[in-house]
């Protein structure tokens, strides 16, 4: 978080009103809100439901859908899409399980109608919670005008000024395109046409190779796309450990995904139908053209920070982000920021998390600021990518003295069992003292086995605490067993 130091940093104090009573300030002003938020995605209705579970009156600002990006055109619909991908890789492997069947056929209309109804659903889900809460849903676009006061704009184009003693403002990021380009939803891609194509395209370049990118690379891929993912970093998933992203490329060069890494665009564009995308490569200046029936571009986020009334109020920003401290309070009293729009990391568990600390602030003045040094990061392609604290790149960097526990799924009684063997458990501790610094995971589930070392590195975890730890046989779980023995050269299974 960056350094901000509002007035009330250091005293923030709230008179809390039950849902009903108008909450009034020092100076006798009425308002019509506790809390106001705008915005109401995965930072923003935590936000909202946390402020109205301590006795506040809410109102949320929110021109779409309740849960954002990330219910409606993320983290949600997007795993749907996921799954199917699975199980139709799954049924293409049928023989291996002694099981077999003619004429499979895919309904792509209904795969994606499905994730769909996932969003849907979810999204029900939060408006159930507005309701039991009773949060006031305001829809429409907001714009602060001063402080303590949002203009809405209703989709009729009428307009209301709604007030509050503070504002949480949570209107989050949108995909960041090149210059020049728009999303046409048929040649040109964001993340967001990429899950709602009519048919499975024939070929599909993919520009950037983080979480989004390789999640998109895997599903079309295994639906028989022809795949090409361009990253301009020495290694897709460039923020994760090397080794992890080394593996990764690996096992779907082999698949037979086209990967460049190194590699800058030079343009993007459409002719008869298709896109030519021109590459350069980075190392030796070797350029080339890749023609594809649609790009994905996936290059980041930025900031939705325009047209919402910071400049007016002085609220401060970094390359469109807003700035915060640790309790989510910006540089303006009464106003915090929470989730994707104020910058990394752009995670939704951490958005609904930073939600929670803001609205404990505003109600009782204090609370636990979040520890980034543990924050879990997913990738759901297959095999699934999961990690959490350093990456032995960074501690390299730092000087730390480490040491490595590694153990292969290829070697663990359950990835077997269930066909399931490619990638590794890779966890990093302390050459002294033993203490967990950092876990790198790829393979089957492995974002659901991350948790385990999330809390672990909360609670101080070392080598010789998880490998005395039990873990159930057989699970894969107990990966993470033997590669904290690795590291104590006590391993049983290797």
């Amino acid at each position: 978080m960056s350094p901000v130091s509002p007035a009330n940093a250091n005293e923030v104090k709230s008179t809390t009103s039950t849902n009903g009573a108008a909450p009034k300030t020092k100076g006798g002003h009425n308002f019509e809100y506790d809390v106001l938020v705008l915005g109401g995605g995965p930072g923003g209705y935590p936000a909202a439901i946390r402020s109205a579970q301590l006795g506040m009156k809410v109102g949320c600002v929110e021109r779409e859908n309740l849960g954002g990006v990330c219910l409606n055109w993320g983290c949600i619909p997007t795993k749907a899409l996921l799954k199917n991908a699975e199980i139709y890789h799954n049924m293409q492997e049928a023989k291996e399980w002694g099981i077999s069947f003619d004429n499979m056929k895919v309904d792509f209309t209904q795969v994606i109608g499905r994730s769909r109804g996932v969003s849907e659903k979810v999204v029900k889900g939060i408006e159930y919670l507005f309701r039991k809460n009773k949060i006031e849903l305001i829809k429409g676009s907001g714009v602060m005008t001063g402080k303590n006061s949002i203009e809405v704009t209703a989709t009729d184009g009428s307009r209301k000024t709604v007030t509050a003693k503070n504002i949480v403002i949570a209107t989050g990021a949108r995909a960041r395109m090149l210059p020049g380009l728009k999303p046409d939803g048929k040649q040109i891609l964001s993340s967001t046409e990429a899950m709602i194509m009519d048919h499975i395209p024939a070929s599909i370049t993919i520009i950037g190779a983080g979480a989004i990118g390789m999640e998109f690379a895997y599903f079309y891929h295994t639906f028989g796309t022809k795949v090409t993912v361009i990253e301009m970093m020495p290694n897709i998933l460039p923020v994760e450990d090397t080794e992890v992203s080394v593996e990764l490329e690996k096992i779907y060069k082999k698949k037979g995904m086209t990967i460049f890494t190194k590699t800058k665009v030079n343009g993007v564009k459409v002719e008869k139908g298709k896109t030519i995308v021109e590459i350069e490569s980075t190392e030796n200046g070797t350029k080339q053209s890749i023609e594809a029936e649609c790009t994905l571009i996936a290059i980041g986020v930025q900031g939705n920070s325009e047209n919402i009334g910071l400049e007016k109020l002085g609220i401060k920003t970094t390359k469109g982000f807003i700035d915060v401290n640790d309790f989510m309070q910006t540089s303006v009293e009464g106003i915090y920021a929470v989730g994707d729009i104020a910058g990394p990391p752009w995670l939704a568990h951490v958005a609904t998390h930073e939600g929670i600390v803001a609205a404990e602030m505003i109600a009782e003045g204090h609370s636990h600021p979040l520890d980034y040094d543990n924050v879990p990061g997913c990738t759901y392609c297959w095999p699934q990518v999961a990690s959490v604290g350093s990456t032995e790149r960074a501690l390299k960097e730092k000087g730390v003295k480490y040491k490595v526990g590694k153990f292969p799924f290829t070697a663990l009684g359950k990835a077997k069992a269930i066909n399931e063997t490619e990638g590794f458990v890779k966890l990093l501790f302390d050459e002294k003292y033993g203490e967990l610094l950092g876990a790198h995971l790829i393979g089957p589930e492995v974002t659901e086995l991350l948790q385990e070392l999330v809390v672990a590195r909360g609670h101080g975890a070392t080598a010789e605490s998880l490998m005395r730890t039990i873990h159930a046989h057989p699970t894969l779980s107990e990966a993470i067993m033997e590669a904290a023995a690795v590291a104590q050269g006590e391993v049983i299974h290797l």
